[in-house]
């Protein structure tokens, strides 16, 4: 078989990660293990991995997650209370699927944000849109957009993606204004997508 033609002709129709992985094979010892399925096999996985890469940076470019955390950095510590069965089930994502909400409550230093941010990246990763707002920045930042006339589309991005997480509630009181807006979000969002709320639940028991 002609190394050449082939690579040429893979690239001509655009398919440049089943030529990277053409010309590694031919290259390589390892070629002449696989069979005809297998090489197939191989040279389709590796196109479709350098496909779904640029779109997973978009998608974690557009979440902009607090911190840059994965579920394989899971922390079970007793100390933490985290139950890995159940944080295993959730980073499945059925409950994304489903469109239904979760709340992550603790106290501060616990590791809630992490714990948020490693499931919006399982969710970036499972093609899911995603974005992640710190509750007290988001409400500064409808605040000033009723004024320069951004309030809708504000309210549109927050209510547009799959999964939108909702971090640091309860830090402190929510006034009237940001009750109606933390309400009319999650109303928007009902049976639209799924929501991740991270909270203090003792801080905001008295501001319900």
């Amino acid at each position: 078989m002609l190394t050449h033609p082939t690579l040429e002709q893979l690239r001509q129709f655009g398919l440049a990660g089943m030529a990277r992985a053409f010309e590694e094979l031919a290259a390589g010892s390892r070629g002449g293990e696989l069979d005809h399925a297998e090489w197939l096999g191989l040279l389709l996985d590796r196109e479709l991995a350098g496909r779904q890469d640029p779109r997973l940076k978009a998608r974690l470019r557009y979440a902009r997650l607090r911190h840059q955390a994965a579920i394989e950095d899971g922390d079970y510590r007793t100390s933490r209370g985290l139950d890995r069965a159940l944080f295993q089930k959730l980073a499945l994502g059925g409950w994304i699927e489903a469109k239904q909400n979760l709340i992550i409550e603790g106290p501060t230093g616990v590791g809630k944000s992490c714990l948020a941010c490693a499931l919006g990246h399982k969710a970036c990763r499972d093609n899911h849109s995603v974005l992640y707002q710190r509750i007290p920045r988001m409400f500064a930042d409808l605040a000033l957009a009723r004024g320069d006339g951004r309030y809708a589309r504000l309210m549109r991005a927050l209510g547009g993606v799959r999964l939108l997480i909702l971090d640091d509630c309860g830090l402190e009181p929510l006034g009237p204004e940001q009750r109606r807006d933390l309400l009319e979000i999650v109303e928007e969002r009902y049976g639209c997508g799924a929501t991740l709320i991270t909270s203090q639940i003792p801080s905001i028991a008295g501001t319900t």
